[in-house]
Parts: structure tokens; C-alpha cells; sequence
């Protein structure tokens, strides 16, 4: 094969390899979506609400909540009482569920509503 080949080939391969993906990523035999990007213009009461998504065979596992600005006596509530409605669901189902927001809450309810969805579609598209 001659040089020239060889290097043809390469750059073929290397077009061909993902980019590193700030987005997802795999862990555990899990992708996990940071919608710390996504969801930068998505905002609560105070500020964004990045989330963490994870996904094993096409199940929502888990959602964490990243660092946030948000008032951490309200947001507490959004995390104990919305984070885990998507659990157990294919990702399918989980696009479509309609989830209420937590009483007193409600923009950083929203805001969250509106990560998860962003991560899903990110999801979809890129696995």
C-alpha cells in the first residue's frame, strides 16, 4: 500500500470518528446526557438548571441536578418531588409524559421540564 493510500485511509477514518461530545457521553454502560450546554438559555427563577440524564437500554435511569444558582430551599422541592417522574420510562414514553410542576416552584419546575426535553431530543438524535 503506498503512502498515499495509507494517509487517503486515515483521513477516512478519522472524518469518520465522533468527535468528542461534550453533551454525551457513556458511564457504566450508561449514556449520559449534561444539558449544561442544551439548556443554557433555560432558565428558572434565578438562573439555568442543568441536569444530568441517564440512560441504560433506552430507559430513562435517573436525573441528577447539577450545580445551580437557583434558591436552594425551593429547588429542594424540585428535586425531591420532580426528578424522579421519569424514571423507569423508554425514552419514548418519557417525551410524552406530562409531568406537574412542584407548588411554589414553578419556574425552576419549568425550567427542569424544559432540560429533560432538551436532553431526550438530544438522546434521539445521537445515539
Amino acid at each position: 500500500m503506498s503512502c498515499l493510500t495509507m494517509m487517503a485511509l486515515s483521513a477516512t477514518f478519522l472524518s469518520a470518528t465522533p468527535q468528542n461530545d461534550e453533551v454525551m457521553t457513556k458511564e457504566n454502560g450508561m449514556y449520559v446526557i449534561n444539558t449544561t450546554t442544551l439548556g443554557k438559555n433555560v432558565t428558572g427563577y434565578v438562573s439555568t438548571t442543568p441536569l444530568k440524564i441517564y440512560i441504560k437500554k433506552n430507559k430513562v435511569e435517573k436525573i441528577e441536578a447539577l450545580k445551580n444558582e437557583e434558591t436552594p430551599k425551593y429547588f429542594a422541592k424540585v428535586k425531591k418531588g420532580l426528578l424522579d417522574k421519569w424514571n423507569g420510562l423508554k425514552v419514548n414514553e418519557a417525551q410524552k409524559k406530562e409531568v406537574d410542576g412542584v407548588t411554589g416552584a414553578t419556574f425552576s419546575s419549568d425550567a427542569v421540564k424544559e432540560n429533560v426535553k432538551l436532553g431526550l431530543e438530544y438522546y434521539k438524535s445521537h445515539k
